[in-house]
């Protein structure tokens, strides 16, 4: 990258520091919160918006959004992300949970838990191995669901800190949180600091895959609530440079997301990466990403066109991320009026941006669509029993 292209100092990599970072796509005007369901279509179509940014950095590998502003972000009751009615997730879950379990001799332990959400994970990891559990989410709902822990998890709403130190848990768990964060070194450092005095804790971090999108083109994962895209390489360079000994960084559920295990005690940090090898391994991608996206938005805008003009009834399946941003950058999806969620949560609610509304999967068997466009591939099979098990004749296209 030449000098003259060297971001300036708002446009530091938020992971290693450097200044080599490069924009390489725009995108104006996308719904602030996909997560945030609204109670009538006009309220979600004027719902809050804000453009994607998205910078390269040729030092560690990491995408990031400079145009994120993290003031406008709402993290309460209202945000409702669970993946957890989908049972092939609970199974994928259920897995996850026993072989951390096995992995860190989780029986009669504490976790902790960062960004629990609704509690779902943190309530199956501390069943598996009767363990207690310290939940931390300001979208936490209390009641939701019912307590089968005998008391032994409690869940706080407010953001986990060096003011908890005094918890000292036997591993940290956090999915999903991490790209949300618009400084995920300054958090990993705090994450560090809080468990100063459990060096010999293990912590399990779980983020999207920032290779998912830009090589296998997964485009609607591109939110504005994700500041950040992780690859492995930007994953590791942030706590390790946060001071954790890395242990593993591998991908989970499809390749779809990144793990990575480490643990509390001081770990050894070069602080040099192999930049050229970063280079050869993202660079082509990002390159051709913002021709790829147009290309992709256009073939789905012509097909989305021809099937409905030929076939009738369009739906969606997935009022998640996918979906919106399908729903949000798709010329012409404006004409799909519904979006099939198991989540009884979103049902009934509208997309932020676009307006559809969200309904259960029983709602098909009266609407008899022709086509449904299934957003996320990992569901297909599921999605093809349910459909099968009410007699629905549709075609299940992965979009």
């Amino acid at each position: 990258m030449s000098e003259a292209a060297r971001a300036p100092e708002p446009f530091l990599c938020p992971v290693c520091r450097s200044g080599e970072t490069e924009e390489f796509f725009l995108l104006r005007g996308v719904p602030i919160h996909c997560n945030l369901l609204w109670q009538s279509r006009d309220r979600a179509v004027d719902a809050p918006r804000g453009d994607l940014r998205l910078r390269f950095c040729h030092a560690c590998g990491h995408v990031f959004n400079s145009a994120f502003r993290a003031e406008l972000m709402e993290y309460s009751e209202r945000y409702e992300n669970s993946l957890h009615f989908s049972p092939f997730f609970q199974e994928y879950a259920r897995a996850l949970a026993q072989e951390l379990r096995d992995r860190y001799g989780l029986r009669n332990k504490h976790v902790v838990e960062i960004g629990c959400g609704k509690g779902e994970f943190l309530t199956l990891l501390c069943r598996e191995g009767d363990n207690r559990g310290t939940g931390f989410d300001t979208s936490y709902e209390p009641g939701r669901h019912r307590d089968m822990t005998n008391g032994r998890v409690t869940f706080v709403r407010d953001f986990f800190g060096p003011q908890h130190a005094h918890l000292a848990p036997d591993l940290v768990v956090c999915r999903h949180v991490l790209e949300h964060v618009e400084n995920p070194l300054r958090f990993l450092v705090e994450v560090k600091e809080t468990l100063r005095n459990c060096h010999e804790a293990g912590v399990f971090f779980e983020v999207p895959n920032a290779m998912f999108i830009f090589r296998d083109l997964s485009i609607w994962d591109l939110i504005y609530e994700h500041c950040g895209c992780f690859t492995r390489e930007s994953l590791r360079a942030a706590f390790q440079l946060a001071g954790f000994c890395v242990s593993s960084v591998g991908t989970a559920f499809s390749r779809q997301f990144l793990t990575i295990e480490a643990q509390a005690r001081n770990g050894s940090c070069p602080g040099i990466w192999d930049s050229r090898a970063i280079e050869e391994k993202y660079v082509p991608y990002v390159q051709r990403f913002s021709r790829n996206f147009q290309d992709k938005v256009e073939e789905w805008s012509r097909r989305l066109q021809e099937i409905q003009e030929s076939r009738g009834k369009v739906v969606v399946w997935g009022a998640g991320s996918k979906g919106a941003g399908f729903l949000n950058m798709v010329p012409g999806a404006d004409k799909v009026r519904y979006v099939v969620d198991i989540n009884p949560h979103k049902q009934g609610k509208h997309v932020a941006g676009s307006g559809q509304t969200i309904v259960n999967p029983e709602f098909l068997t009266k609407y008899r669509p022709k086509v449904i466009l299934v957003m996320n591939p990992a569901y297909l099979d599921e999605i093809r029993r349910m459909c099968e098990a009410m007699g629905l004749a549709a075609q299940l296209l992965r979009v």
